[in-house]
Protein backbone atom coordinates (compact mmCIF):
# COMPACT_ATOMS: atom_id res chain seq x y z
CA UNK A 1 0.00 0.00 0.00
CA UNK A 2 1.53 3.25 -1.15
CA UNK A 3 1.33 6.20 1.20
CA UNK A 4 2.46 9.78 0.75
CA UNK A 5 2.99 12.05 3.73
CA UNK A 6 3.63 15.77 3.35
CA UNK A 7 5.39 17.95 5.87
CA UNK A 8 6.87 21.42 6.15
CA UNK A 9 3.81 23.61 5.81
CA UNK A 10 3.12 26.56 8.06
CA UNK A 11 2.71 30.31 8.34
CA UNK A 12 5.23 32.55 6.61
CA UNK A 13 5.43 36.23 5.81
CA UNK A 14 5.31 37.51 2.24
CA UNK A 15 8.73 37.22 0.67
CA UNK A 16 9.68 34.33 2.91
CA UNK A 17 10.54 30.72 2.12
CA UNK A 18 9.29 27.28 3.02
CA UNK A 19 10.40 23.80 2.05
CA UNK A 20 7.78 21.08 1.73
CA UNK A 21 8.69 17.43 1.80
CA UNK A 22 6.78 14.35 0.71
CA UNK A 23 7.83 10.96 2.02
CA UNK A 24 6.72 7.79 0.28
CA UNK A 25 6.18 4.42 1.89
CA UNK A 26 5.01 1.08 0.63
CA UNK A 27 7.04 1.48 -2.53
CA UNK A 28 10.26 3.31 -3.31
CA UNK A 29 9.93 6.87 -4.54
CA UNK A 30 12.21 5.96 -7.43
CA UNK A 31 9.31 4.03 -8.98
CA UNK A 32 7.22 7.15 -9.45
CA UNK A 33 6.89 10.37 -11.30
CA UNK A 34 5.92 12.91 -8.67
CA UNK A 35 4.06 16.17 -8.48
CA UNK A 36 2.83 18.93 -6.22
CA UNK A 37 -0.62 20.45 -6.48
CA UNK A 38 -2.40 23.06 -4.39
CA UNK A 39 -5.92 24.09 -3.58
CA UNK A 40 -6.84 27.51 -2.27
CA UNK A 41 -10.17 28.15 -0.55
CA UNK A 42 -12.99 28.29 -3.06
CA UNK A 43 -10.74 27.30 -5.96
CA UNK A 44 -10.00 24.20 -7.96
CA UNK A 45 -6.90 22.18 -7.20
CA UNK A 46 -4.12 23.18 -9.55
CA UNK A 47 -0.76 21.90 -10.69
CA UNK A 48 2.30 23.47 -9.08
CA UNK A 49 5.32 21.38 -10.05
CA UNK A 50 6.25 17.94 -11.32
CA UNK A 51 9.34 15.80 -11.70
CA UNK A 52 9.90 12.79 -13.94
CA UNK A 53 10.78 9.34 -12.70
CA UNK A 54 14.10 9.35 -14.51
CA UNK A 55 16.42 12.06 -15.81
CA UNK A 56 15.22 14.56 -13.23
CA UNK A 57 13.19 16.62 -15.66
CA UNK A 58 10.90 19.14 -14.02
CA UNK A 59 8.01 21.40 -14.86
CA UNK A 60 6.37 24.21 -12.97
CA UNK A 61 3.23 26.28 -13.30
CA UNK A 62 3.75 29.75 -14.75
CA UNK A 63 2.62 31.31 -11.48
CA UNK A 64 5.53 29.76 -9.56
CA UNK A 65 8.27 29.48 -12.17
CA UNK A 66 11.43 31.10 -10.90
CA UNK A 67 10.24 30.93 -7.29
CA UNK A 68 9.49 27.24 -6.65
CA UNK A 69 11.80 24.28 -7.28
CA UNK A 70 10.91 20.61 -7.14
CA UNK A 71 13.56 17.99 -6.43
CA UNK A 72 13.79 14.39 -5.40
CA UNK A 73 16.07 12.27 -3.23
CA UNK A 74 15.41 8.66 -4.09
CA UNK A 75 17.80 7.42 -1.42
CA UNK A 76 15.55 9.03 1.18
CA UNK A 77 12.29 8.29 -0.66
CA UNK A 78 11.37 11.95 -0.63
CA UNK A 79 10.35 14.70 -3.00
CA UNK A 80 10.69 18.32 -1.96
CA UNK A 81 9.25 21.64 -3.02
CA UNK A 82 11.41 24.64 -2.23
CA UNK A 83 9.25 27.75 -2.20
CA UNK A 84 10.90 31.16 -2.24
CA UNK A 85 9.56 34.69 -2.53
CA UNK A 86 6.20 33.54 -1.26
CA UNK A 87 3.14 35.64 -1.95
CA UNK A 88 -0.27 35.76 -0.23
CA UNK A 89 -1.76 34.13 -3.32
CA UNK A 90 0.40 31.06 -2.67
CA UNK A 91 -1.76 30.35 0.37
CA UNK A 92 -3.32 26.92 -0.11
CA UNK A 93 -3.29 23.31 0.95
CA UNK A 94 -0.41 21.65 -0.88
CA UNK A 95 -0.71 18.05 -1.98
CA UNK A 96 1.95 15.58 -3.02
CA UNK A 97 1.03 13.16 -5.80
CA UNK A 98 2.65 10.15 -7.42
CA UNK A 99 2.12 7.90 -10.39
CA UNK A 100 3.96 4.89 -11.66
CA UNK A 101 6.05 5.35 -14.77
CA UNK A 102 8.35 3.33 -16.98
CA UNK A 103 11.86 2.83 -15.68
CA UNK A 104 13.50 5.32 -18.05
CA UNK A 105 10.57 7.74 -18.30
CA UNK A 106 11.44 11.42 -18.56
CA UNK A 107 7.81 12.54 -18.70
CA UNK A 108 6.54 15.24 -16.38
CA UNK A 109 2.82 14.89 -15.68
CA UNK A 110 0.70 18.02 -15.33
CA UNK A 111 -2.86 16.75 -14.93
CA UNK A 112 -4.45 15.62 -11.67
CA UNK A 113 -6.07 12.70 -13.45
CA UNK A 114 -2.65 11.33 -14.36
CA UNK A 115 -1.76 10.70 -10.72
CA UNK A 116 -2.97 7.68 -8.79
CA UNK A 117 -1.61 8.35 -5.31
CA UNK A 118 -2.17 11.41 -3.13
CA UNK A 119 -1.11 12.66 0.24
CA UNK A 120 -3.40 14.30 2.79
CA UNK A 121 -2.03 17.77 2.20
CA UNK A 122 -0.21 20.39 4.22
CA UNK A 123 -1.39 23.95 4.82
CA UNK A 124 0.74 26.86 3.63
CA UNK A 125 -0.34 30.32 4.72
CA UNK A 126 1.43 33.43 3.49
CA UNK A 127 0.42 36.43 5.53
CA UNK A 128 1.87 39.35 7.43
Amino acid sequence: QVQLVESGGGLVQPGGSLRLSCATSGRAASAFAMGWFRQAPGKEREFVAGISRAAGLTGTADSVTGRFTISRDNAKNTVSLQMNSLKPEDTAVYYCAARTANYASSTVYYQQTEYGYWGQGTQVTVSS
